[in-house]
């Protein structure tokens, strides 16, 4: 993958295809694990929450596993990453995802670009504590920190070029 990562490095085909066969156990059950990414990202990360007004007020990380709005956001979280998996091998549309993705929470969400990273580290997390018997060995490892490297990176030039003032920048 191409994806105009010059800074993070480039995806070798090696490593796009330790990244699909790693990933087709994880999107068969991708509501369970996309509620744990989220409840994990929430609960590390309270100050997420106020981007989110159906989970705003929940402390509770089993009530927030219950929550159908929540559930719907990690479904979606994961749909988003199986389009990123599943199109590795095209530069162009990965780097319209990214564009998409970063453009979308930047000016209607308003999402501090520094929340990508923090995701990425509990997507990373979670994948690597519940599906141990295919998350376990080094390379694997490494090619899904180059890939959430390379999106954290793809997402932050997004938003520099929609002219992103930071909150505490613009104070």
């Amino acid at each position: 993958m191409d994806a105009g990562a010059k800074n993070t490095g480039s995806i070798t085909d090696e490593e796009v295809s330790v990244i699909r066969d790693t990933w087709k156990p994880v999107f068969k059950v991708k509501e369970e694990t996309g509620v744990a990414v989220l409840v994990r990202f929430f609960t590390n990360t309270p100050s997420a929450k106020q981007y989110f007004d159906h989970i705003r007020d929940i402390q509770d990380p089993e009530e927030m596993r219950k929550n159908a709005q929540l559930k719907k956001n990690a479904v979606d979280t994961m749909t988003s990453l199986n389009m990123m998996v599943e199109n590795l091998h095209d530069g162009d549309k990965v780097k319209g995802f990214f564009h998409q993705l970063g453009e979308s929470h930047a000016l209607q969400f308003k999402v501090d670009p520094s929340y990508f990273k923090i995701m990425s580290d509990v997507i990373l997390e979670v994948l690597f504590e519940t599906f141990p018997q295919v998350f376990s060995a080094a390379s694997v490892k490494g090619a899904w920190s180059k890939l959430m490297n390379i999106m954290c990176s793809e997402l932050n030039k997004v938003y520099t070029a929609v002219g992103w003032k930071s909150i505490k920048n613009s104070a």
